[in-house]
């Protein structure tokens, strides 16, 4: 749980943090193999691929915010959904790493959230009527983006070895054995899936 905040600032970062911890936390323990699985049937989705994906979108807004230029073409975006053949997934969360405190130094250096990002007017889903929305609004909307695609993966691993997010943040956090919660273990070879 996020701890008592002292602004709103440090309140968004800390949700942000969070989901980011929560999608990052669904990689536990997994091989490069697993993190590229797409066990559902009707989705595209893999937890490799949806942390790449949270890793260019959260740069990517980082980029509106300073008014940079954006320069992923559809193509990579789309590719931004995969785990490719040469990466690993720590690879994909080291840069994920990196784009969050990047993200962090980026808010830290900007005095207003109020301050104007202007939207993008070359991407379809961006409103037409809309001039510009606030590095407050791109931060509580980047928190949004991340919990919808960190309940993706919460899917996607129980799917893959039937790892459930409380069980996933124990190990992860080293969190005693109670009765309530048994921390994850990877299956011994000869135990079925749950």
């Amino acid at each position: 749980m996020i701890p008592p905040v002292a602004d709103e600032r440090e309140n968004l970062l800390a949700y942000l943090a969070e989901q980011r911890n929560g999608i990052r936390t669904t990689a536990y323990g997994l091989s490069d193999e697993q993190a590229r699985l797409r066990p559902i049937a009707s989705s595209a989705l893999s937890i490799g691929g949806l942390i790449k994906h949270v890793t260019v979108m959260e740069r990517t807004w980082m980029n509106d915010v300073l008014q940079r230029p954006n320069t992923v073409s559809p193509s990579e975006y789309m590719e931004a959904f995969e785990l490719g053949p040469d990466e690993t997934l720590q690879s994909v969360l080291d840069r994920y790493e990196d784009a969050a405190a990047e993200t962090e130094a980026i808010v830290a250096s900007i005095d207003d959230l109020g301050q104007d990002v202007p939207v993008p007017k070359d991407v379809p889903w961006f409103p037409s009527d809309v001039d510009a929305w606030s590095v407050r609004w791109v931060l509580a909307h980047l928190i949004e983006e991340v919990a919808r695609h960190a309940g993706h993966a919460d899917l996607l691993r129980e799917a893959i070895d039937g790892a459930k997010m409380y069980e996933l943040i124990a190990a992860a956090q080293g969190w005693p054995e109670t009765e309530w919660l048994k921390p994850w273990r990877p299956p011994a070879p000869s135990e079925p899936r749950p």
